[in-house]
């Protein structure tokens, strides 16, 4: 039996590889004469490099930039020469994620880190830029990125107040006009593409502040602080030259709001795991294997929506293939995960679980993830 394992990053505990590895680990305990194949995979955020760096003939590099409250942090840019001349691959995260350093206020995060990335891609001759979007501790609509690349704002009098762009979402209701000119001609040699991991919009109750905040450490006020500062920013920067409002946008609203930043620069927004999926010619495994597994830390409302297990059944169901969902908890219900093709879900931990029961299944997580591979190779090994 040939298995392809899968899955995401489990986070907080494991990379996308790890889970794999923890994965392969339980299965051949139980099923060793099943061939196993690993790849694990990202939706365009935390890992999304390291995913292509797999089936991509590449250059990784290591560039120094900043994390969401100033950190020093490090980030990978994969460079590839391909069809197009060559392609640069970086990862938000890496800079508007967790890097490290203290967690600061959420309503104050910043991701004028990213900046450094994509001015890395521009210094390696890129011609085409991938921005991988998910997982960051940013909230400010890309503001903090925009300003470091060179936009300026003002305030309803007319005075200068670019500095608030550096200064976290909250901070944005105070901008009443932005000059992104500065930032559009750093780029305007390089097609840009919005690798984006939800099909959120920028605003409202699926957006950037109420959809995502909570995770990030804002409480109900600094939700409400942050969807004023969005909303004023929005605003501010106006429409895109065909008329649309970047903000409505379905991936507007990934990682803080960066998404919608990069439909201002000129980017379109794809499928972050559909771009996966197919630089490592994942459709073409799937057709040789007879089951796949998937997984991530928390199987949920967001993993329906433009998520790793999402993209995974997507490509499965069109070769006939099963899935398996191995979690650390689940958090839909049987005939959701049946509608996207799950054929079977597995998790750790029950939903009701308690804090202190969490925080011991993420420091065991590979060992009781194999654990939950074994279990599962019992049933559907053959």
């Amino acid at each position: 039996m040939r298995v392809i394992i899968a899955p995401d990053a489990f986070t907080g505990s494991m990379s996308a590889a790890q889970a794999a590895r923890a994965v392969a680990d339980g299965w051949r305990a139980a099923s060793p004469a099943d061939e196993l194949v690993l790849l694990p995979l990202s939706d365009g955020g935390p890992g999304f490099v390291a995913a292509l760096a797999t089936g991509l003939h590449g250059r990784v590099r290591r560039i120094a930039t900043t994390g969401p409250w100033g950190d020093a942090a490090a980030a990978d840019l994969l460079v590839v020469d391909d069809e197009q001349g060559v392609t640069a691959y970086v990862e938000a995260a890496q800079a508007a994620g967790d890097t490290g350093g203290d967690r600061g206020a959420a309503t104050a995060a910043s991701s004028a880190g990213v900046a450094a990335l994509l001015q890395a891609a521009v210094s390696a001759g890129a011609r085409r830029i991938v921005v991988g979007l998910g997982g960051s501790l940013t909230t400010d609509a890309g503001a903090g990125m925009l300003a470091a690349l060179g936009a300026t704002a003002r305030d309803a009098d007319g005075a200068d107040c670019t500095a608030l762009l550096r200064c976290g979402g909250a901070a944005l209701a105070g901008v009443a006009t932005v000059d992104l000119a500065p930032a559009r001609a750093v780029l305007s040699g390089a097609e840009l593409v919005i690798a984006a991991d939800v099909d959120n919009p920028l605003l409202g109750p699926r957006g950037a502040a109420h959809g995502f905040g909570p995770q990030k450490g804002a409480g109900p006020a600094d939700i409400d602080l942050l969807e004023q500062g969005l909303r004023g920013f929005a605003h501010a920067c106006g429409r895109l030259a065909d008329g649309r409002s970047p903000a409505v946008v379905l991936g507007s609203g990934a990682a803080g709001g960066l998404g919608f930043a990069l439909l201002h620069l000129g980017g379109r927004i794809v499928s972050g795991i559909d771009s996966v999926l197919a630089a490592l010619a994942f459709a073409e495994q799937v057709s040789a294997c007879d089951l796949v597994i998937t997984g991530e830390g928390s199987f949920d409302w967001q993993s329906l929506h433009g998520k790793v297990i999402t993209g995974v059944c997507r490509s499965a169901m069109a070769h006939g293939r099963p899935v398996l969902v191995l979690a650390g908890q689940i958090a839909v219900g049987r005939r959701e995960w049946m509608a996207i093709g799950v054929s079977g879900a597995y998790a750790i931990l029950d939903e009701a679980a308690s804090a202190e029961a969490v925080r011991d299944a993420v420091e065991r997580g590979p060992e009781l993830l194999a654990q939950l591979a074994a279990r599962a190779a019992r049933t559907w090994s053959r």
